[in-house]
């Protein structure tokens, strides 16, 4: 069996944040198994929320599901730390070859065995890129409705990709499953607004702000007036809503797939009550979940049950 050969650094082949051009035809032949080794080693060298979860998957699909985080993980890089819209464009090049059939870089000759077992659609993978490449750019949003488009493109195209991992193709589950995404992807963006800041994005709808009398100068001075305080309270009941009732796709997959959804909505449930605990106030602070809120989300995923 050929197997890659290259210089690692922390477990992580050297050129896996090289441009795609130099990642497309890596010193070595891949094979499958191999490239699947690859996906795994990039999924673990990075310790987020995903690989809290994956654990809980079975171990079967656990590299199928490694393969599908490389993708979104490599493209990400591209857009966050290169900013170049000619690398995901390179990078879409590279899906369009693994479903032709002719997969050159490691992460899509291992996508291309998941999506061929699981008869994946490339529409989400597509969706991802889209997602990405406005944050190239980023200008903001003016409504949630114009937040929540961002949302279709950048998170909810994960979950649809877990479900047809598991057979589900359903428009009910798929609308549920997009409920979570963006409200846990909303939970998110509400606790890390003064991060964002720092990165120059504001993910306020400017309706909102001017609703509840908040100015990106407000903003930026890290203010937390009663006017942020009520803004802050108005984003996070909405998250809120979404999770409770996207929630109840745990009661309609199977047990192989219920903890891990039980996980990410109860997670971003967690971190919404995380920011009532420090009273919205963001900047004083950054909403954290406390060890017991693990052993909580934890015991709810054993059981398959969520705690709203």
């Amino acid at each position: 069996m050929a197997t890659a050969q290259a210089s690692e650094q922390g477990g992580v082949p050297s050129y896996a944040s090289s441009t795609v051009r130099d990642a497309s035809m890596p010193p070595g032949t891949f094979d499958v198994a191999s490239a699947y080794e690859f996906c795994t080693r990039l999924a673990k060298s990075h310790y987020e929320n995903f690989t809290v979860a994956s654990w809980l998957m079975p171990r079967e699909m656990r590299p199928h599901m490694y393969a599908i985080y490389a993708y979104a993980r490599m493209a990400d890089d591209f857009a966050d730390e290169h900013h170049d819209r000619a690398m995901l464009d390179d990078w879409e090049r590279e899906l369009d070859l693994a479903y032709a059939g002719g997969p050159r870089h490691p992460v899509f000759i291992a996508l291309a065995d998941t999506v061929r077992r699981f008869d994946i659609p490339r529409d989400p993978f597509k969706d991802l890129l889209t997602a990405f490449r406005s944050d190239v750019e980023f200008k903001g949003f003016d409504t949630l409705d114009d937040l929540l488009g961002y949302s279709r493109y950048s998170a909810n195209p994960v979950g649809r990709l877990v479900l047809y991992l598991f057979g589900y193709r359903d428009a009910e589950r798929q609308h549920l499953s997009d409920l979570v995404c963006s409200g846990l992807q909303l939970a998110n963006f509400w606790q890390d607004v003064a991060v964002d800041l720092d990165k120059g994005r504001i993910y306020f709808p400017r309706r909102d702000m001017e609703r509840f009398g908040v100015t990106p100068a407000d903003l930026a001075a890290h203010t937390s007036s009663r006017q942020f305080i009520d803004l802050m309270r108005h984003e996070v009941g909405v998250a809120r809503a979404m999770l409770v009732e996207g929630g109840e796709l745990h009661k309609r997959v199977d047990k192989r797939l219920r903890r891990d959804i039980v996980m990410f909505a109860g997670g971003g449930l967690a971190i919404l009550r995380a920011i009532d605990r420090v009273n919205y106030d963001v900047f004083r602070m950054r909403p954290e979940l406390a060890k017991l809120d693990y052993l909580k989300l934890g015991w709810s995923a054993f059981r398959g049950r969520l705690e709203v």
